[in-house]
């Protein structure tokens, strides 16, 4: 196990657990200053992608994603998974879907069908959500700055789907130094066996390599 500092572990852990105490814990407030934006680059994996399956169910390319409005995300996304994507919602630690995740695969925007994270970058922090030391994709990513919880913190966001991810934290390991803590309930796993006839083919290759 990947260990962070423990009195800046245990800061994470606490802010994670006040936001679990209160409806918005995530929630951007819009009393706030406006935000600043970073959206990453793109990958020469994005140019390449040709076709994906969105998470509607419907093969399709994913860089035509057209996000439904509320009533059809609400009737598509499990409470949980539109209360963290849609209403900055924070799942509980340790009892979700991809903490203890160790299969190969990727992982997708819920909404949208994103590439997002690769199970090679995944470390276990000891948080009780999935991490990630980099995305797959850093052109998918937007992040954004958070004023809630009474500290700035970084929110990580989907491009296209708009999702609420979670939070990027600067005490990852190496070699990036970067901890993305993200919510199992906004991703969609996709195991390195399916990935063909899910349409992320691209990604096959870097789970044939040592």
């Amino acid at each position: 196990m990947l260990m962070v500092p423990v009195m800046l572990k245990s800061a994470c852990v606490f802010l994670c657990c006040v936001g679990l105490m209160s409806t918005g814990a995530c929630r951007d407030r819009q009393t706030n200053p406006p935000a600043e934006v970073r959206t990453h680059t793109a990958s020469p994996l994005t140019n390449k992608m040709e076709v994906a399956r969105m998470e509607t169910g419907t093969p399709g390319d994913w860089k035509r994603f057209t996000k439904p409005d509320e009533k059809t995300l609400r009737q598509k996304l499990t409470p949980l998974q539109f209360t963290v994507t849609q209403e900055e919602g924070t799942e509980p630690p340790f009892k979700n879907e991809y903490e203890n995740n160790h299969r190969e695969g990727i992982y997708v925007d819920i909404v949208s069908g994103e590439p997002l994270f690769s199970s090679r970058d995944k470390f276990d922090s000891g948080t009780g959500w999935p991490s990630f030391t980099k995305p797959l994709e850093p052109g998918n990513i937007v992040e954004k700055t958070d004023r809630s919880l009474f500290t700035t913190r970084t929110e990580v966001r989907s491009r296209l789907g708009n999702s609420h991810l979670g939070h990027v934290f600067p005490d990852g390991p190496k070699p990036t130094g970067l901890r993305y803590c993200m919510n199992s309930a906004a991703l969609r796993f996709i195991p390195k066996e399916d990935l063909a006839k899910e349409g992320y083919g691209e990604y096959a290759e870097q789970f044939t390599q040592p």
